[in-house]
Order: C-alpha cells, then sequence, then structure tokens
C-alpha cells in the first residue's frame, strides 16, 4: 500500500458499505464484488450518463488509475476505486501494457486484442513467451487519492486461445507453476492468485482500517 493522502474519508452512513467502481466494464464490476465478498456492495458507472467519460492519458497503469479515480470522484460523494490493469509480454517489450483494452485498435473487442497478442508471438518458443498481469487501484474522494495498491502476477503465453472462462487476455495466459490459462482455471483458483486479487487484498486491509 503507497498512502497518497493522510486525510482519510468520512465512514459511510449505509448498514454495508458501498463503493463505486469508475468503470463501465461489468466484468471487470462482477469480479471485484465476488473478491470483495457480501460485506460491501461494489456498484459501477455504468448507465450514469451524467458522469464523464475519463480519458486514460497516462503512460503508467498508476497514471491512469488515479485520473480515473480522482476524476469520477469530483462528481459523487464517498470514495471511487479505479484500476487499470494489462498485460506485459517481455518479448514485446511489455505491451500491450497500458494500451492493453485497446491494443487492436479503437473500439476492439477482446477476441482482436487475444489475436493480435497470440499473431505477434507466433514462433517464439517457451523460453521467451514470459508475461505477467499487472494490476493499480486507486482509491480517492473529492477529487484528491487516498491510497494506491498494486498487484503482479507471473506466467507465460499459451501458443493458443485455451478455455471459455474469464476474460481479456485471460484464455492466453498461464498463471507461474500452472499448466492452464486463466480461462481454464476455476474462477475460484483464479481469484486467489490474480493480480487484481492481490492488488484488492491490500485495499481491504486498508478499507478494514478505516472503518
Amino acid at each position: 500500500m503507497r498512502p497518497e493522502n493522510t486525510a482519510s474519508a468520512k465512514p459511510l452512513s449505509s448498514e454495508k458499505p458501498k463503493i463505486l467502481l469508475a468503470t463501465r466494464n461489468r466484468h471487470k464490476t462482477l469480479e471485484i464484488q465476488t473478491m470483495l465478498g457480501e460485506g460491501v456492495i461494489v456498484s459501477d458507472v455504468t448507465g450514469m450518463a451524467h458522469l464523464p467519460e475519463i480519458e486514460e492519458t497516462g503512460v503508467t497503469f498508476e497514471e491512469n488509475s488515479k485520473l480515473k479515480a480522482e476524476g469520477i470522484s469530483r462528481h459523487v460523494s464517498g470514495i471511487v476505486l479505479a484500476d487499470d490493469s494489462g498485460l506485459e509480454v517481455d518479448a514485446l517489450g511489455r505491451a500491450p501494457g497500458v494500451y492493453s483494452a485497446r491494443y487492436a485498435g479503437p473500439g476492439c473487442t477482446d477476441e482482436a486484442n487475444t489475436a493480435l497478442v497470440l499473431k505477434k508471438m507466433k514462433g517464439f518458443p517457451d523460453e521467451v513467451r514470459s508475461a505477467r498481469f499487472r494490476c493499480v487501484l486507486a482509491v480517492a474522494e473529492n477529487g484528491t487519492t487516498l491510497a494506491l495498491f498494486d498487484g503482479t502476477i507471473e506466467g507465460m503465453l499459451a501458443h493458443e486461445v485455451r478455455g471459455e472462462g474469464g476474460f481479456g487476455y485471460d484464455p492466453i495466459f498461464m498463471p507461474e507453476g500452472h499448466q492452464q490459462t486463466f480461462g481454464e482455471l476455476p474462477a475460484e483458483m483464479k481469484h486467489t492468485m490474480s493480480h487484481r486479487s492481490r492488488a484488492l487484498q491490500q485495499f481491504r486491509k486498508w478499507w478494514a482500517m478505516r472503518t
């Protein structure tokens, strides 16, 4: 955990604490809700047309997560949690990196992104297919970042799409110590080891200290 501001957010008055995610990615929202459990209500900005679209102009995961968390928190009460995450492939100079969601171009699909990575890595042997998922979470209130949390999981790229679970690059990423991709592993197992779960574990400790 890396505190950004010593001022603590005010406790929420609802019976169950609520966290707003600065995202319109429902897959990500459902995954975070599952990881945080039933003790908190997780929602996102889907359908909130009055909230701005935050342009991800940062060159690092940290910069983009702060942009999103701070940008949305200026328009709502309570804390806002933003996630910026992606795949880093060593043989591609750690690409797609911060461009993971739009690697194949604006408006592209997960399938198009995955296909492009596999195309660029075609013919590369296992020895040079090292990769990792990285996630940086930013917590903000009233336009100010309160804390940052980061998580990483090392692994390697499969040679083809395998499995139907997860989303994004999950079907081509094999976490270290496993021969199955995140798309093949049970969701419960993925949620104990993923980059996002590791960052969220740190967030939960921070959250417990302030509630």
